[in-house]
């Protein structure tokens, strides 16, 4: 039986691809704010302005955005694109709204080297303690999202609690799996009254069952061959950073903060990269618009050898991206029947309570022992905090306010 298409494509005609690209080029340039801000720029765009969607039909996809590891405003832009005008909307849309953004974080890195003096060390500080006060904000705002009752509380505690003792390079895939076991048998209820809260609108989403099925099967033969292959070639560094991304990308439920812990493990911990470069490059990305997760574009830069500086960037890049796009295409035909699962949405509540727990104790460290080193570093990034929460300042503003304080300090030492 063919899908039918979607109700708004009865009201609205498709676009080309070109004209998606150029509408999500002009997003990927002036959506600032990070993820949840991100979808507040397309319902505005999308549904609003340009009656793309409908808003039964939106908040169903930010919903899916939510239920799949992956970028949640990079899934929202992406199946826009799909829904208006296929596979090669969906390309450009994804193209127009990451590229900005991929671009200025490259440029980032290519300057790092050049920041080894006191305005630099000053500045890379100062970007280190934005950090502390964005990733403390989103600790607190998923908290409160992802954590409302007892059950889903206490698996955020015990993921904490499993990682202050657990170091190894499988800790972050050991807590998330063992988190969705724990909501699949202590929040069924819970989760399901949460996905029945705002019933939609049912859509058939006018998507190939077909391109679904090859959509999972890439995805799945990429997470498990890419480390067969890497051992069979005997492991160039080009395709074993992608592998690293790529994983890093099939993991990360509950939006772009939580890479943070995933990369550090992936890059810092193995050694790939110092961690106050780390810092400061996630600290840069507050400051960027499109999406949180181009700060694979700054490591992947710095990670290259010689002069392969573009190859790496474009590598990690692709690999963070590509799991959660392609899980989209593989689950976007069957979303309405899976998210009326409590089995299902019970796992993915768990799931997403020990990403609080991960969070958390990436903040701890490094996030929170390599940037505040002094009671003014403290004041400083309780500042920050402050306005973020209590007046809801730009995170660009937080940017400049944290720099300008870390030269300001460097200078005065």
């Amino acid at each position: 039986m063919k899908p039918k298409p979607s109700p708004q494509s009865e009201d609205t005609p498709t676009s080309p691809p070109f004209e998606v690209l150029r509408v999500f080029l002009q997003l990927g340039c002036t959506s600032f704010g990070g993820p949840i801000a991100h979808i507040g720029y397309f319902h505005r765009e999308f549904v609003e302005r340009r009656r793309w969607l409908d808003d039964a039909t939106f908040s169903d996809l930010f919903a899916l955005s939510q239920f799949l590891p992956g970028p949640a405003s990079s899934q929202v832009g992406f199946s826009i694109g799909l829904l208006r005008a296929g596979c090669w909307g969906g390309m450009a849309a994804w193209l127009g709204f990451t590229l900005p953004s991929a671009l200025l974080m490259a440029a980032c890195a290519s300057i790092a080297p050049q920041l080894d003096n006191p305005f630099g060390n000053g500045l890379i500080h100062g970007l280190k303690l934005v950090a502390v006060a964005v990733v403390a904000q989103a600790i607190w705002d998923m908290a409160r999202r992802l954590c409302p009752d007892v059950p889903r509380a206490a698996i955020a505690l015990a993921a904490l609690a499993l990682l202050s003792v657990l170091h190894s390079v499988y800790a972050q895939l050991v807590t998330i799996g063992g988190g969705a076991l724990l909501g699949l048998a202590f929040c069924r209820t819970s989760a399901s009254a949460d996905s029945h809260t705002a019933p939609h609108a049912i859509h058939a989403y006018a998507l190939p069952r077909a391109a679904s099925g090859m959509a999972l099967a890439l995805f799945c033969a990429l997470l498990a061959g890419l480390p067969a292959l890497e051992a069979l070639l005997s492991s160039p560094w080009a395709l074993k950073l992608f592998d690293v991304f790529y994983r890093s990308g099939a993991l990360v439920f509950g939006g772009g903060h939580v890479v943070l812990p995933l990369l550090q493990q992936a890059t810092v911990a193995s050694g790939w990269i110092p961690a106050n470069a780390f810092l400061a490059g996630y600290g840069a990305a507050q400051a960027m618009p499109g999406p949180l997760f181009t700060f694979a574009s700054y490591l992947g830069w710095i990670m290259s050898p010689g002069a392969h500086h573009w190859i790496g960037a474009l590598c990690a890049t692709l690999g963070i991206f590509l799991p959660g796009l392609l899980l989209v295409i593989a689950v976007l035909p069957h979303w309405q029947a899976l998210r009326a699962r409590p089995a299902i949405a019970a796992l993915f509540a768990g799931a997403n309570a020990a990403v609080v727990g991960l969070l958390a104790s990436a903040f701890r460290t490094p996030v929170w022992t390599s940037a505040v080193l002094s009671a003014t570093d403290l004041v400083i990034a309780l500042i920050a905090l402050l306005l973020l929460v209590r007046w809801r300042v730009r995170p660009l503003f937080i940017v400049l306010l944290c720099a300008a304080a870390g030269i300001v300090e460097s200078f005065a030492r």
